[in-house]
């Protein structure tokens, strides 16, 4: 814009020096000339004053007309006067500035921008840039790696003037970060299941950067898009490596299934085991009860009659003691020895 105004102004003087030129030259041809017609002589006669008046008009015309500008939503804008910026962002709508060189105004998009390593998006097509996608893991392995990074502008100030050249940094910032996380990781790692932490790893180290180099952008994404190996073969070789190791962890979630089954088999069958023996507990309890019932109500007969029951607890005790025992009575009064036995008797039903 302000080339505009500067070119309009220049044509806009050398204009009116040469009409200023031609009307002094003209007077001049005037007076060695006499017209016929009066009135002809008065049309060629301009005044110079009126015509500085309308160049005095116009310009102030294109000096008003640069003074507003508009401020779209998705826009960010900074006013700055003799070249220092205001503190504040100036909000969306049709604003009011000084005209150039007094004031000028710097707008910034508020939309999210990606940046891209290793690859370049042009139209439809894509376009590998494997120099930039090149690089060395910490086992000495070389791998291509694409990054992209999703970032914004968050502080347009600091964007516009803390650094003269905010993206080429910032690019300059991604790919350090990049082979900085990847020259610290094996090649296992890149290609199978460390990429998570590595991303996450590339956006704080990115983050970190951002930060200290006061570019005012912040990193909305940090995207590893593809890992691959140099050559056909040791790619291929990664790939059934890669593979192998899908396998392994699908039989290890199958014998964990499987152990989980066994698991609550087990479980079940000692739950039911418990609940068996409760019941149980509980049978022998309400039997004990009943024993000791049992027991209180003898004892109490025994208080109440001590000698019939110390005989019939003798009796009793002699009857488990000579269960098996074969009775006899004997009579050794005499010279003969007589016996009688009682068992015999008792098993052929005698008298």
């Amino acid at each position: 814009m302000k080339y505009f105004v500067v070119i309009i102004l220049g044509a806009a003087i050398i204009a009116a020096q040469e009409i200023i030129r031609r009307i002094k030259k003209r007077k001049q041809e005037d007076e060695n000339v006499i017209y016929m017609d009066e009135k002809k002589s008065r049309n060629i006669n301009i005044n110079p004053k009126i015509l500085w008046l309308v160049i005095g008009i116009f310009l102030v015309v294109i000096i008003l007309g640069s003074s507003f500008y508009t401020v779209d939503q998705t826009e960010f804008a900074v006013l700055t006067t003799f070249g220092k910026p205001s503190d504040e962002i100036i909000e969306s709508g049709l604003k009011f500035k000084l005209p150039y060189p007094i004031q000028k105004v710097h707008k910034l998009s508020k939309e999210t921008f990606s940046l891209t390593i290793g690859y370049k998006e042009v139209g439809d097509q894509t376009i590998v840039n494997e120099y930039e996608s090149k690089m060395i893991t910490g086992d000495e392995n070389i791998i291509l790696a694409d990054l992209e990074v999703q970032w914004k502008i968050v502080d347009p100030v600091a964007f516009l003037y803390n650094t003269s050249d905010p993206r080429t940094i910032l690019y300059n910032a991604a790919s350090s970060s990049l082979r900085t996380v990847i020259g610290s990781s094996t090649v296992d790692e890149a290609l199978t299941d460390g990429r998570t932490k590595i991303i996450n790893d590339i956006r704080e180290n990115l983050v970190e950067l951002a930060n200290m180099y006061g570019l005012g952008i912040s990193i909305i994404n940090v995207n590893l898009q593809d890992v691959d190996l140099p050559t056909a073969e040791v790619d291929a070789a990664f790939k059934a490596v890669t593979d192998a190791r899908e396998e392994r962890i699908t039989k290890i979630n199958e014998a964990e299934k499987y152990r989980n089954e066994k698991i609550n088999q087990v479980e079940g069958e000692i739950a039911a085991i418990l609940s068996k023996a409760e019941g149980e507990r509980i049978t022998l309890i309400e039997k004990a009860k009943g024993d000791v019932a049992q027991f209180n109500a003898i004892y109490s007969e025994y208080k109440n009659n001590p000698d019939i029951t110390r005989h019939r607890l003798t009796v009793q005790a002699l009857e488990l003691a000579f269960k098996d025992a074969q009775l006899i009575i004997v009579d050794d009064s005499g010279g003969t020895v007589k016996y009688l036995p009682i068992d015999n008797m008792v098993r052929k039903g005698g008298n």
